[in-house]
Order: structure tokens, then C-alpha cells, then sequence
């Protein structure tokens, strides 16, 4: 039986996805105080957060912190074509930040370095004016890492190094805090996590990559090429 409660929040989700979907409030409208909204729906601040959720989860509104939320412009879709995002959409930005860092944790493992050896960490988040989109953090041992990354580049990487394998491993999780803040995306929205580890024909992991791609608006493609050996061995 579905409660009362339940009921309630789904009503005020349906109402306002109505009301956006036929343009009565438009993209970038700030939605009323949650005060406001309670009060118009009669329901509890807790029942009309809830229906907020909702929309939030789908990608319609945006909670901005302490500014209220606000509905979100159409989603850029993002595709990872197993290997690298594809370039940014038109109207997408790449705005990327270094930092000098020591190898900790799950980046030695990842990286299969000591723990203290020096890295370089690129975090690259692309962005639609002020809307973030996705969130990708760079790993690279620091003597393999570029000195300078252009304004153009969507992605810092080793491709001077001859690669001999990348391993991907994809998963759908929650957001971090961090995740959820910079990609200004409900903590109960998942996202598409995706860890890159490439290693060198030496062997030698020169690029460690995690990404956060929100789950509203992400999907990962990925295409085999059977070789003559796979298709005898099929027959």
C-alpha cells in the first residue's frame, strides 16, 4: 500500500514536472521558497523536499546552496566511449586545474607506486556557463605528467608514452559530498563512475583517471571488433 505520504510527493512532483515540461516555468526559473511550496501543496517542509528530490533526481531541478532551486536548462548528453568522453558539446567549456600531490592510498594501488611518490593531479570539469556537467581527476606520475596544458585540451594525457593496455572499470554509485557538490547534482542521484588505469609497453601505469559522469545524463558505449581468430573459434 503506498502511504499517504508517498502519494503526496508524487502529486507535487507531477504538478511542477507539468508545469516545466509545457514552459509555464522555464529553464533557469527560480522555484519558489521550499516555504512557499509547502504551503501552496499544504504538506510539510520534509513531504515537499521529498517531491523536490524527485525532480532533482531526474535531472529537471537543481538545489543551489543557499540560493534556492532552480530548473535546470536541456542536459548536454555525455557519451564515454570506452577510452574518452567524446568533445565537449557545443557551448561545453573544459576548465582544468593542477596540483602536485604524493601517491596515498588507493591512488599507490591504482598507480602501483610507494606511497609518497610524486604526483600529478589534473581535475578537469566541464561546464555550460555556470552548470557542471561532468567531473574527471587525472592521475600521472609526475616525471610523465605534461608542463603545461593547453587552454584547448579536454583531456592531460601521456600519448607520447606507447600505451600496451587500458583497463576500465565502470560502476553506478552514489555521488561523494565533493562529487555532489561540484556537479551540483542531488546526493541521491546516482552517477556513472568510471576508473581508467593505462600501462606502458614497459609495464609501467603512466595514467590513472576517475570519473563522475551524472547518471541523468551519461551513458558508456563500448564497441568489439571480433578478430578472424575470434570468428573461427566461434564457428
Amino acid at each position: 500500500m503506498i502511504s499517504a505520504v508517498a502519494s503526496r510527493r508524487h502529486v507535487i512532483a507531477d504538478d511542477l514536472r507539468a508545469q516545466i515540461s509545457t514552459g509555464r516555468i522555464k529553464a533557469g526559473d527560480r522555484l519558489p521558497s521550499e516555504a512557499q511550496l509547502a504551503a501552496r501543496y499544504t504538506v510539510s517542509t520534509p513531504t515537499l523536499r521529498s517531491a523536490l528530490a524527485l525532480l532533482q533526481a531526474e535531472g529537471l531541478v537543481e538545489k543551489v546552496h543557499g540560493k534556492g532551486n532552480f530548473v535546470r536548462p536541456p542536459l548536454h548528453r555525455i557519451t564515454y566511449l570506452g577510452g574518452s568522453l567524446t568533445p565537449p558539446a557545443p557551448g561545453l567549456q573544459i576548465s582544468i586545474r593542477t596540483t602536485k600531490i604524493r601517491a596515498r592510498g588507493h591512488l599507490s594501488v591504482l598507480l602501483r607506486v610507494p606511497a609518497g611518490s610524486p604526483l600529478t593531479e589534473f581535475q578537469c570539469l566541464s561546464h555550460d556557463g555556470t552548470s557542471p556537467h561532468s567531473l574527471s581527476r587525472v592521475y600521472i606520475p609526475r616525471d610523465l605528467a605534461p608542463a603545461v596544458v593547453s587552454a584547448e585540451s579536454t583531456w592531460p594525457t601521456t600519448m607520447a608514452t606507447p600505451l600496451a593496455e587500458v583497463e576500465e572499470r565502470l560502476c553506478a554509485r552514489l555521488p561523494t559530498p565533493v562529487e555532489a557538490a561540484t556537479l551540483r547534482i542531488s546526493p541521491t542521484l546516482a552517477v556513472l563512475a568510471i576508473t581508467r588505469v593505462a600501462t606502458d609497453t614497459a609495464g609501467r601505469v603512466v595514467e590513472a583517471a576517475l570519473l563522475a559522469l551524472p547518471g541523468d545524463c551519461a551513458e558508456a558505449v563500448f564497441t568489439t571488433h571480433p578478430t578472424s581468430e575470434d570468428r573461427r573459434a566461434e564457428g
